[in-house]
C-alpha cells in the first residue's frame, strides 16, 4: 500500500505548495468572513459607523442600502411592503449574488461558517462516522415551510430564530442564549450529521443557491487527467456531491463543477497537489491535455469520506 495513502488530508498539497499555498483560499475566507463581521461592529463598539445595520439590512456609509433578499421575500409575504430603499438593497444583493454565485455567501460572509468548518475539521480528526444525513431537498422544504409560515402569521419568520442575526445582536448586547445556539450546530455537524446545518437545513443556504444557479463565477477541473485519486477533495468539500461530474465526467463532459450547491470556498483547490481545479467562469469549458501522453499515477488506496 502507498505511504501516500495515510497522509493526512491536505499534507500532500501542503508538501507541494507549502503551507499557506495548501490553505491560501481558505485564509482568504476567514479573512473576508472577519472583515464583513468587523464591518458591522465597528459602529457598537467603537462608534466608527462604516455600515449601520445587520446581514440582514444595512446602509453603508449613510448612503448604501443593501438589503437580505431573503429576508425581504418573507417581509413580502407577510404582507409587510418595505421603504424603497430595503427593495433597492435587496434588488443589489439579488443581482450581485446571481452574478457571482449564490452560495458564496455561505462560505465567504456568513459567520457561522467557521463554526460549522470546524466542527468538520474535528470530525476528520477524530475519524468519526458519517452520521445520519437528511436528504438534500430537506433545506428547500425548510425554506418553502419558512416562506409559507411568514406567510400566514405576517411575521418574518426565520428572524426569529436565524443564528446569523442572534450572532450579531449577541457580540453587541452579550451572547446569552446565543452561545447555546452556536454550540448546538458546532455539536450537530460534529457528532450527529456531518455538514448537517449548511447542507442540509440551513434554508439560507438553499435560498442563495437558487439565487446563483446560473451564475458566472466557477470551479473547473480543468486539469482533471492529471487527478492521481486521492480523495483529499472530496474530504474537504462541503458539498462533495458536485466534483464528480466534473472530475469523472466522460471524455466531452464539461469540467465545470455546475451545481448551485457549489458554495465556491476553494478548498477543493487549496488541497489538491496537482492542481485540478481553478476558478474561472461559466463559459470556460475547457480541459487541459497533456501534451505527451501521461505516466500512469501511482497506486492510490483512497480515503474513506
Amino acid at each position: 500500500m502507498s505511504a501516500r495513502a495515510h497522509m493526512p488530508v491536505g499534507q500532500e498539497a501542503a508538501a507541494a505548495k507549502g503551507w499557506i499555498g495548501a490553505h491560501r483560499f481558505l485564509l482568504l475566507r476567514r479573512a473576508s468572513q472577519l472583515f464583513f463581521l468587523l464591518l458591522f461592529l465597528l459602529g457598537p463598539w467603537l462608534g466608527i459607523w462604516i455600515v449601520e445595520g445587520t446581514l440582514a439590512g444595512s446602509r453603508t456609509l449613510g448612503v448604501l442600502p443593501l438589503t437580505d433578499p431573503f429576508i425581504l421575500s418573507q417581509s413580502l409575504i407577510a404582507g409587510h411592503w418595505p421603504e424603497l430603499t430595503a427593495l433597492i438593497g435587496g434588488l443589489i444583493v439579488l443581482v450581485s449574488y446571481a452574478l457571482i454565485g449564490g452560495r458564496v455567501y455561505c462560505s465567504w460572509v456568513c459567520p457561522i461558517n467557521p463554526v460549522t468548518d470546524a466542527a468538520n475539521w474535528l470530525h476528520r480528526r477524530l475519524n468519526l462516522p458519517k452520521g445520519w444525513q437528511p436528504k438534500r431537498g430537506t433545506r428547500l422544504w425548510i425554506l418553502a415551510s419558512v416562506l409559507i409560515v411568514s406567510g400566514l402569521t405576517g411575521v418574518i419568520a426565520w428572524e426569529v430564530i436565524n443564528p446569523i442575526t442572534m450572532l450579531h445582536r449577541g457580540l453587541i448586547f452579550g451572547m446569552g442564549f446565543v452561545w447555546a445556539m452556536i454550540a448546538a450546530i458546532f455539536v450537530f455537524d460534529l457528532f450527529v450529521a456531518r455538514h448537517g446545518w449548511c447542507g442540509h437545513l440551513c434554508p439560507v443556504g438553499a435560498f442563495y443557491g437558487l439565487i446563483g444557479a446560473k451564475s458566472l463565477l466557477r470551479i473547473s477541473a480543468a486539469n482533471r487527467m492529471a487527478c492521481d485519486d486521492c480523495m483529499d477533495c472530496y474530504a474537504v468539500c462541503p458539498e462533495n456531491q458536485v466534483i464528480s461530474p466534473a472530475l469523472k465526467g466522460k471524455p466531452g463532459s464539461s469540467p465545470l463543477i455546475l451545481s448551485p450547491d457549489c458554495t465556491n470556498c476553494g478548498r477543493c483547490i487549496d488541497v489538491c497537489a496537482v492542481d485540478v481545479f481553478q476558478f474561472t467562469h461559466r463559459l470556460d469549458d475547457r480541459v487541459v491535455t497533456p501534451s505527451e501522453p501521461a505516466t500512469a499515477p501511482e497506486p492510490r488506496t483512497a480515503r474513506l469520506i
